[in-house]
């Protein structure tokens, strides 16, 4: 045996004289084999110090010759270090073997770690035994998907485990059998041994989610630093045989390296080491301590380059024309898709026409002096199945004159049809990110500018641009920690409508100086500005840390105030304050007939989420409407059924005075006159308030009434189906009255139409030959005096009791009999025979 087999330890040595031995120790008895297994273990581990004596002397030797104005050198890790240098003594008594001790150059290189150039077995081999890999997983789209609801869809989202363990969900793709993520991520593994196991479900509100089948991915056979596109069959354990559609997914496989090791291997190409993981994480830890400072002013710097936008493009979306039929019945459901850059917009959907008008405008922002390609698609809208392409066309911005509007009619490339566009190029007036030492409303004689150019004077020149407003982030106090090391790197982001700007990252820190100051223009006054907090993660998406919504009409110019975060609904505080300065110019003449146009629509929207709290909180919203009006109702029934004989005479009094002196202007004039009460003595503010926090709080109460008891399966669907009853309910009572309405109207009882046909007959003739004045104040005259005339009468709508009368599509259909089959009818007789 040669000593570079010795040099792998006592135990391999161990094994394979033991393996040749076998044979006959096997026909001993079991003392001599003892004693002959003993000796044989002493020379395997004499032989293997003396191995490794000889390759501490050679290391030696070749650190000697590493010394300056010598060849490259090999560094080896502490560990054989150690056990060389314990080895000498042994190497002095078997220094015979040293010559033989040197094992080939590939093979040591890869048992001790150390690479070549010309080596890449060895550096994988290497990597392998670090066990930190980065796997950077890109989730496209899935084809063919299984079916598990039952309208022939499905609504189905991705797992990723490792281990058992979820690594990473996707978002909810509804009703879609081909669905399309785009999404990605990064996976930290240790071992490239065991396989990503990836699961897709069917997502069921209030119910368990249905599983549509699951594929491993094999980490074992990716190559470093190669995106490697893979295509997984989807399989069900228990039927194996069904086919569940695929997944296409990107791959790429990258070592979890430190950064400043790659920088020091650039800088010295002839020495080449690989350290243990932990040296690396420390060295990663003292490089980032030492670099956050400068880091922090490039990215401050970079984010401030590329943030900013040069201008904007107006877009009117007019009309299409002549577009192909995609449905059965020669028409189409046709919408628009834009594309500039990373900036997307969907326009609506028009049903059932080749020649939409869809009557849109919306802008985008211009990031590059030429502006860019403008990719334009357009599809029709399928339910329960992916949408049908009809075309496409682009637009090349450059080619537009700028501060002029252009009508251009683009054909689509790929079939028959057009789109009629209208697009203006407009110069980006106010948008900035300074510091504090250099915000532009500081400066005496730029403020003095700004406010010229929205003073009354100008109230009709540019009338889109309505204002400018200055937002000062200084700092944040107090905020969650998202790190494992409880710390976290925030960074906040600033949207106003589409307009969108962030700051830098303040790494490991809860306690975030930003000091900058962001400026924005002002579209509609009415807007909201967004104030979000995240924490930055390398390997995915930032967690949200707070956020906070603020009118641009409460704002307060230079007060320098504290905002309390809150969760993702806006619902509750969490944990952090931030400190905002915010100065609002506008112009007062645009910003009314600003109010008069449609709003501008945010592009960026969430998937809306089935939810049973919002579901309920909306109930709760239109309960509480529906009992104000019946406040008010039952307040004027009050005055009719004199409860109080003093307000009931006064509202008699009021109502004969008003109705006998009525005018046209007096109902402005009224509405006037609610509106200055309210303002000066009533405390509907406050009163709105309290309900909005009731309405939160029950729903609030409910949930942690729901975690606190742990509510069984069945009593969760009992409460839903108690919020869906009632929404139920409501909706019947009021189609009932419209199909009633209808069915008047439709003769389908025709002593009920007859009714109705004498009422208006006789309400024609009094309006005719009596003026409006005096039936109004006989009608109140009547409502007034009825309890005084009768005091036990029982009170009464007469429209909603005849309405009550008249039957609705649902009883019509119940009331309908049934037409008998002259076959199966008991009574008919069968004729006989003539023979």
């Amino acid at each position: 045996m040669e000593a570079a087999d010795g040099y792998s330890g006592s135990g391999s040595v161990w094994r394979q004289i033991q393996a040749r031995l076998s044979p006959k120790l096997s026909h001993r008895d079991p003392a001599d084999r003892k004693e002959r297994s003993l000796r044989v273990f002493r020379r395997g581990a004499r032989k293997a110090e003396a191995a490794a004596a000889a390759l501490a002397r050679v290391t030696d030797r070749s650190q000697e010759q590493a010394r300056p104005g010598s060849g490259p050198s090999l560094l080896l890790p502490p560990s054989h270090r150690k056990s060389s240098s314990e080895a000498d003594p042994a190497g002095s008594r078997g220094g015979g073997g040293g010559a033989a001790a040197v094992a080939p150059p590939e093979t040591q290189d890869a048992r001790e770690g150390i690479s070549s150039p010309g080596s890449s077995v060895a550096a994988d081999r290497a990597l392998s035994s670090s066990g930190m890999f980065k796997v950077e997983v890109e989730l496209k789209r899935g084809h063919n998907l299984a079916i598990r609801d039952r309208g022939g869809s499905s609504d189905p989202y991705v797992k990723i485990k490792l281990g058992g363990k979820e690594v990473y969900r996707s978002r909810t793709i509804h009703r879609n059998l081909n669905p399309v993520w785009d999404e990605k991520t990064t996976i930290l593994v240790e071992c490239l041994s065991e396989p990503l196991l990836v699961k897709v479900f069917d997502y069921d509100f209030a119910l368990h989610d249905d599983f549509m089948g699951a594929a491993p991915l094999q980490l074992d056979s990716l190559e470093l630093h190669r995106m490697v596109p893979v295509t997984l069959l989807l399989k069900d354990p228990q039927c194996p045989d069904e086919d569940l559609g695929t997944l296409e997914l990107s791959v790429t496989l990258r070592p979890k390296d430190s950064p400043v090791e790659e920088r020091r291997d650039a800088a010295a190409p002839t020495t080449y080491r690989l350290k243990p993981y932990v040296n690396k994480t420390m060295l990663l830890r003292r490089s980032w301590r030492r670099t956050s400072k400068q880091q922090a002013q490039r990215l401050a710097e970079l984010h401030r380059k590329s943030q900013l936008w040069r201008g904007i493009a107006n877009i009117a979306l007019i009309e299409g024309r002549n577009l192909i039929p995609m449905d059965s019945n020669g028409l189409s459901d046709p919408y628009v898709k834009f594309r500039l850059g990373h900036q997307k917009y969907r326009s609506k959907t028009v049903s059932k026409t080749l020649c939409p008008q869809w009557r849109e405008q919306f802008d985008l922002h211009l990031y590059e002096e030429t502006g860019g390609v403008l990719e334009i698609t357009v599809w029709d809208r399928d339910t329960g199945r992916r949408d049908d392409f009809i075309g496409r066309c682009q637009l090349d911005l450059s080619s537009l004159a700028k501060e002029h509007t252009h009508h251009l009619e683009l054909p689509l490339q790929e079939c028959q049809g057009s789109v009629v566009l209208l697009v203006t190029l407009t110069a980006s007036a106010h948008v900035s990110i300074a510091d504090l030492s250099v915000t532009p409303l500081d400066d005496p004689q730029e403020r003095r500018d700004i406010q010229k150019r929205y003073s009354l004077t100008k109230s009709f020149s540019n009338v889109k641009d309505v204002g400018v407003v200055q937002v000062k982030v200084t700092r944040a106090e107090g905020l969650m920690a998202a790190d494992v090391t409880g710390k976290s790197d925030p960074f906040c982001v600033l949207e106003l409508n589409n307009d969108r700007l962030q700051t830098h990252t303040v790494y490991k820190n809860l306690n975030p100086e930003w000091n900058k100051a962001f400026t924005f223009n002002v579209k509609d006054v009415h807007s909201v500005l967004e104030v979000s907090v995240f924490d930055e993660d390398r390997d995915r998406s930032a967690d949200f840390l707070g956020r906070v919504v603020i009118p641009l009409l409460s704002v307060r110019n230079g007060e320098i105030k504290g905002y309390v975060l809150k969760n993702k609904e806006l619902t509750g505080p969490t944990k952090g304050t931030i400190y905002l300065e915010i100065d609002v110019i506008y112009n007062t003449v645009k910003a009314a007939l600003r109010s008069l146009v449609p709003a501008e629509k945010k592009y960026i929207e969430e998937e809306p989420k089935v939810s049973k709290n919002l579901l309920q909180q909306n109930f709760l919203r239109v309960k509480r409407c529906i009992m104000v009006l019946f406040s008010y109702g039952s307040y004027i029934n009050s005055c009719f059924e004199w409860e109080s004989v003093q307000r009931s005479l006064l509202s008699f009094m009021v109502f004969v005075l008003v109705v006998w002196n009525f005018q046209l202007f007096m109902l402005p004039l009224s509405l006037l006159l609610l509106l200055v009460w309210n303002y000066f003595f009533s405390s509907s503010w406050d009163a709105a308030d309290a309900s909005m926090d009731a309405v939160f709080q029950s729903v609030d109460e409910e949930e942690d009434k729901e975690d606190s008891e742990h509510r069984s399966f069945m009593d969760k669907l009992h409460a839903i189906q108690d919020v869906f009853i009632s929404v139920q309910s409501a909706l019947d009572q009021v189609a009932s009255h419209g199909e009633r309405i209808k069915n008047t109207f439709n003769w389908t009882v025709p002593f009920l139409s007859l009714l109705a046909i004498a009422t208006f007959s006789v309400a024609t003739l009094l309006l005719y030959f009596v003026p409006l004045r005096y039936l109004v104040l006989a009608w109140g005259v009547n409502k007034f005096t009825k309890k005084l005339r009768n005091p036990y009468r029982i009170d009464n709508n007469e429209l909603l009791d005849f309405l009550s009368r008249v039957p609705s599509d649902v009883q019509v259909m119940q009331y309908r009999p049934l037409k008998m089959d002259p076959g199966q009818s008991p009574c008919k007789r069968r004729r006989p025979h003539p023979s």
